[in-house]
Formats: structure tokens, C-alpha cells, sequence
């Protein structure tokens, strides 16, 4: 069995949490693990696992290596990064590809990232029914039991039962609550949870018959692959050349051995504010509070703070989300338009939408503190033995003040090593390095000055990362 996690969507849903540089699949909103921990923790409680590939978009990929690191999968995976966003069938056609150059008879399980399933016991049951269609030729897809008229989701109507799965009558969209009580009623429908099951082979078979341009390219885009460190960077032309479409869409719609085995294991997509709520234990009052938080007459809501007091009174059913630059109130039901507020801070070409203030790198992680005209401070944070590009900057100086740890740095042809107290000046022009040559992390306060302080005033001259 070859699992396949689908990692690359951005989690508008949930900002101002999730943001495009850093979306809910690495945030812990269930529990001290990112989703996509807890989803690589998943594949571990699976029997027969051969091969792990995920499937990343270039952005993400560092984030994506630091967790199967951390699991210990690094080297048993393969890391495939699309140049463009093209949907899930093309990323899951490269994927089966891949699965193929291992095993001929390669059995995929396809899992998104970011969805929550809290019984892993009774998920692995479903996998191992998914298997023995997968076997037998089905393409299966994970139907969830609903318990609720829920109007977030797609639904699968299922046709005549085949023993362990039902055979698909066929997909539907979102419902209306009327429509959704109807389905429910009638025993015969289940959440699409976005989860599969097939052989690699059936799959591209079945593609093929609907999409043979698809399958073209994505198999000539994987041909002129090029390694890159621990990824696979599929060529970026040819794969952007491939239409551009579901899984559900260009496939399990329109096959006739399409499958759906039932699955009730705690399972949520995390997909909205009020879906969080559902998922985490309510006080006497119904309420959620995360971080730093007092109420008072406050019902039914979800409160979550992330670096400062949220006190509230007299609210219900609402949810009130606090990160250290954005504030976001919203009544509960109106929470899946929380993706128009996005479009407006990229209408006014804000940065909120993609950032938080603290960045991600591959070496650690940057803060901004202050920032002016002619000025700025960050914090900036090495993970030891990570070391940033050597670089120079064409419009700004920087000086830098160690706080926590040891700083090896590159200046021009000196090399200094500072500790904590010390600091070091960083002339506009003068090619340079950080680096953290300790067992702890390296703090140190930077401070810049100069005409342009944007993050594309960065020459890169030699990176660890690749990123010259």
C-alpha cells in the first residue's frame, strides 16, 4: 500500500490562522500535532505501508520535509512538488506514476493533509475494506455516515451494496439544509470525504478513458523530473499544460467502478471556524476558548487567542479569532464567507493574507517587531546547525545584537563568532552570513536600515536550500 497525502491547499476558510505561506495542514488546532502529523501518524497505524509520497507545492515544501523528519519518514517518501496548482487529478496522476516505478501493482490511499479522524482504529478498518476493492479493480472512495442535515459538504448517494462497499449512484454538491435532511433521511447518502482507495494502475486507466491529455502530461511532466535535495521537481511547463480538474470531476463521476465504503471514525475536514467548534470539547456554556481568554455571558461560540487577552461579553453563537495582526469576528453562521474577507486584504494588497508576522524559513523563522519608512527590527530565530544564504542587499545595512546562543557570521572576507550580548554591524553592500553553529537556537535582533527594506532585496550568491 502506498499512502499518497494531498498537501497543498492554503486554508482560507480559517484565516487568519491558516495564510498561504503557512495553511492549516502545519498549524495545531486539534492538539499539540499538525495536521499533517497527525495524518503521517495515521499512515504509521497502517498495516503494509511500502512507500509514503506526498504531494506539495513548491512554497511549502521545506515544511513538508521538516515534518516526515520529525516522523522519521524522510527517506522513505517522496516528496513531488507542483510547479502550479492544477486540482487533484493531475497531482494524484503524478503520484500513481511515481507509485509505479516502485510497484506495479501499486494500491494508493489518498488522504488530504488537513481533515481531523479521531478513531484510528476504525479508520484502518475502513483502509483495509478500501484495499479489497482497490484489489479487485474498484475505485473506492471513503463515504463519511453523516449525523447531522450538514450543508458544508458534498454528498454520495449509494446505489446497490457490493459486501463491504456500495456501488456509487453518484455525487452531489453542497445541499440546501431542506435538500441535506431529505439525504439524511433516507439512509442512502454519505459525506464525500475526499479520501481513495485504488490500484495506481486502475487509476490511470480509468483517467485515461476521460482525460487522456491529462495522463500525458503528467506522465511526461514526472519523465522530465529533476532531484532537487529531498524533493522531486516535476517539469513546470509540461505539468502546466495539464488541464486542470478533480479527481471527482475527471474521474469518479464518470467510471463505473466507483465505490463508496462507509466510514465513522470522528472524521471533519476542519474546513470552517464553526467545524473547529464542532470538533473540540464545548465548556457548560458551549463555548471553546483557546489561549488567553475571559468571558462573561457568552454562549455557543469559539474564542481562540494567540498572543494577548480576548475578553468578551454578552456574544453568542460567534466566533472571535486573535493572531498578533489580525483580529476577525464573525457570526458563527456566516463563517464560511471569512474566504471574501481574504479577497479584500488581497484586493487592498495587503500582506495578511499571506503571512503571519512570524515568517517560516527552512532555517528557522523571522518576526517583524517594528517597522518604519527607514527602519525595521525583526527577531529572527536559527534552528541549530541551519545556517541562512550568503547574501548581500543592494538598499539596506543591518546591524545584529545575539540574545539567545552562538552566531557564526560571514562578513565579507572575516568570519566573527558571537554570544549572547554581543553584536555585530552588517555595512549596505557587504556579502554576508548567519549561522548557528550550537545545540540551542540562535536568537538575535536585527535591525535594518536603509532606503528599501522589502524582502526582495535578498541576492543570494550560495544557499543550503537551493533557493540561488
Amino acid at each position: 500500500m502506498t499512502p499518497v497525502i494531498l498537501s497543498g491547499g492554503s486554508g482560507t476558510r480559517l484565516w487568519p490562522l491558516s495564510r498561504e505561506a503557512y495553511p492549516k495542514q502545519f498549524i495545531s488546532l486539534v492538539n499539540n500535532n499538525s495536521l499533517l502529523g497527525d495524518t503521517v501518524e495515521r499512515v504509521e497505524a497502517l498495516d503494509d505501508v511500502q512507500h509514503l509520497i506526498v504531494v506539495s507545492n513548491e512554497e511549502h515544501r521545506f515544511m513538508v520535509a521538516g515534518c516526515l523528519q520529525t516522523h522519521d519518514h524522510l527517506n522513505n517518501s517522496s516528496i513531488i512538488l507542483e510547479p502550479v496548482g492544477r486540482n487533484t487529478a493531475p497531482a494524484i496522476a503524478l503520484a500513481a506514476f511515481k507509485a509505479l516505478e516502485v510497484d506495479a501493482d501499486a494500491v494508493l490511499l489518498i488522504m488530504p493533509a488537513d481533515h481531523v479522524i479521531k478513531d484510528s482504529p476504525k479508520f484502518a478498518e475502513a483502509v483495509l475494506k478500501g484495499k479489497k476493492a482497490a484489489l479487485d479493480g474498484k475505485l473506492a472512495t471513503f463515504g463519511i455516515v453523516p449525523d447531522s442535515p450538514h450543508t458544508g459538504y458534498g454528498y454520495i448517494q449509494s446505489g446497490e451494496h457490493q459486501g463491504d462497499w456500495s456501488k456509487v449512484d453518484h455525487f452531489v454538491e453542497k445541499p440546501d439544509e431542506a435538500t441535506a435532511k431529505k439525504y439524511i433521511s433516507s439512509g442512502d447518502y454519505y459525506w464525500n470525504s475526499g479520501m481513495f482507495m485504488f490500484r495506481a494502475d486502475r487509476y490511470l486507466e480509468e483517467l485515461e478513458k476521460f482525460n487522456p491529455e491529462m495522463v500525458s502530461t503528467c506522465k511526461r511532466s514526472l519523465e522530465k523530473s529533476t532531484p532537487d535535495l529531498d524533493f522531486i521537481r516535476v517539469d513546470a511547463e509540461t505539468f502546466a499544460s495539464s488541464p486542470d480538474d478533480s479527481i471527482d470531476y475527471a474521474v469518479m463521476e464518470k467510471t463505473d467502478a466507483a465505490v463508496v465504503v462507509p466510514l465513522d471514525a470522528g472524521w471533519s475536514d476542519v474546513g470552517s471556524w464553526s467545524a473547529l467548534w464542532e470538533i473540540h470539547q464545548q465548556d457548560e456554556q458551549g463555548n471553546v476558548c483557546k489561549g488567553d481568554v475571559i468571558t462573561e455571558d457568552v454562549n455557543n461560540s469559539y474564542i481562540h487567542s494567540e498572543s494577548r487577552l480576548v475578553a468578551a461579553i454578552g456574544v453568542e453563537d460567534h466566533v472571535i479569532v486573535e493572531t498578533d495582526d489580525v483580529i476577525l469576528v464573525a457570526d458563527k453562521s456566516r463563517v464560511q464567507d471569512v474566504k471574501k474577507l481574504v479577497a479584500q486584504v488581497k484586493k487592498q494588497d495587503r500582506y495578511e493574507h499571506q503571512f503571519h508576522k512570524k515568517v517560516h524559513r527552512p532555517w528557522g523563522t523571522y518576526e517583524g517587531v517594528a517597522n518604519s519608512n527607514r527602519f525595521q527590527v525583526k527577531r529572527i530565530m536559527v534552528k541549530p546547525g541551519s545556517k541562512l544564504s550568503l547574501q548581500k542587499h543592494h538598499h539596506r545595512a543591518e546591524h545584529w545584537v545575539v540574545v539567545q546562543g552562538t552566531a557564526l557570521i560571514t562578513r565579507g572576507e572575516e568570519q566573527l563568532l558571537l554570544t549572547e550580548d554581543q553584536s555585530t554591524y552588517i555595512p549596505l553592500g557587504t556579502v554576508h552570513r548567519l549561522e548557528n553553529p550550537g545545540v540551542i537556537p540562535l536568537e538575535i535582533i536585527e535591525v535594518q536600515t536603509g532606503s528599501y527594506l522589502g524582502e526582495d532585496d535578498i541576492v543570494r550568491l550560495e544557499d543550503t536550500y537551493g533557493r540561488v
